[in-house]
């Protein structure tokens, strides 16, 4: 069974024992997070989020991505501007995807 989620205006298509790296969350390694903003389970298709689903992980690590370099340069003028910028990840590893009626069951 597989999953939809949104978090950090981004979509994962995510299964139970996956690791997925995503924008920062809070919290610190080890901590549960839940995500309730499921767009798709591999049984149904919801209009906008599935009422009731949820999605349920495990925080590994807070980390940073890779370099992306940006580069500026307009030729002829001598005019050269290179910066960088790495984005804040949360690594998380799912546990547990719940439909409506198991995730109403489990709270």
């Amino acid at each position: 069974m597989f999953a939809v989620i949104k978090t950090g205006g981004k979509q994962y298509r995510v299964a139970q024992n996956d690791i997925v790296a995503v924008e920062r969350l809070e919290g610190e390694a080890g901590d549960a997070v839940s995500f309730d903003s499921v767009l798709m389970m591999a049984d149904g298709v919801g209009a906008g989020a599935i009422e009731g689903a949820l999605v349920k992980g495990e925080i590994l690590e807070q980390k940073r991505s890779a370099k992306v370099l940006i580069l500026k340069k307009k030729r002829r003028k001598h005019y050269r501007r290179r910066a960088g910028h790495r984005q804040y990840q949360t690594v998380v590893k799912i546990t547990e995807i719940l439909g409506a009626a198991a995730a109403s069951k489990a709270s």
